[in-house]
């Protein structure tokens, strides 16, 4: 015996609003909605190049890699919105504060919109690691995807156009020179709480790594042209700065 006809629509749509309220909260966009308004406020003076806009571009390249490279996306696309929350401190106090120190707040974050609670270990762990490099003392330490592809879509951020506006603003915002030209450029390993002399330094010393630091194929094809422009804009930058044409 069939079903009458108004069982079936209930059943259908039913069944589509269920599945309507999965898809949601697999979505990191969802999340990243509700977390919005907070994380807005939270970076509302921030002015170094670590702001909300970096927060959203970082987002928006983590999922992009993913579509490509696989992984979790919710927790691969909320972790890259929650990345920099140590930066805050770091700026209050003028001193490094390292990620894994800001995990105790993102975890309150992640509480007050209902992430699920078997993946905020996940989102904490990529934070907690997002900053490391190849070309530092200490070198890569994780392997897991989420954590990899955080710290590329970071690094991505770092270089090319975006990453030039970025290293100056930096510069700006915590009175670094743009150049010290009797300066080597010298620095062997890289250490995230060591500041370099000039924001041209810093070039040397970490951004024109990141290339080679990528660790997913879709990171290191995008990060090729970034990499070339910058290049081109450094040698220019050296040829201006001495008076040549």
């Amino acid at each position: 015996m069939s079903l009458p006809a108004i069982w079936v629509t209930i059943t259908y749509n039913t069944n589509i609003n269920i599945i309507k309220n999965m898809s949601k909260k697999d979505d990191p966009l969802t999340f990243i909605r509700l977390l919005e308004p907070k994380v807005r406020e939270m970076f509302k003076s921030e002015s170094s190049g670590h702001d909300i806009d970096h927060l959203h571009r970082v987002s928006k390249l983590t999922l992009h890699i993913q579509e490509k490279e696989g992984g979790d996306r919710l927790v691969i696309g909320v972790a890259a919105y929650l990345h920099d929350i140590h930066r805050l401190t770091e700026k209050e106090t003028g001193e490094f504060f390292a990620p894994k120190a800001s995990l105790p707040d993102i975890k309150k974050l992640l509480d007050e919109i209902d992430f699920p609670q078997d993946k905020v270990g996940m989102v904490l762990h990529c934070i907690e690691f997002h900053e490391e490099y190849g070309f530092s003392e200490a070198g890569k330490t994780v392997n897991d995807l989420e954590t990899l592809i955080l710290q590329d879509a970071d690094n991505l951020d770092a270089i090319g156009a975006i990453g030039i506006g970025r290293t100056f603003a930096f510069g700006g915002a915590n009175k670094i020179p743009m150049w010290i030209p009797d300066r080597p450029f010298d620095r062997e390993t890289y250490n995230e709480s060591e500041r370099d002399p000039s924001t041209l330094h810093h070039f040397y010393s970490k951004l024109f790594k990141l290339g080679e630091n990528m660790n997913t194929d879709s990171a290191k094809q995008m990060a090729k042209e970034r990499h070339i422009f910058m290049k081109k804009f450094v040698d220019r930058f050296i040829n201006e700065w001495n008076g040549e044409l």
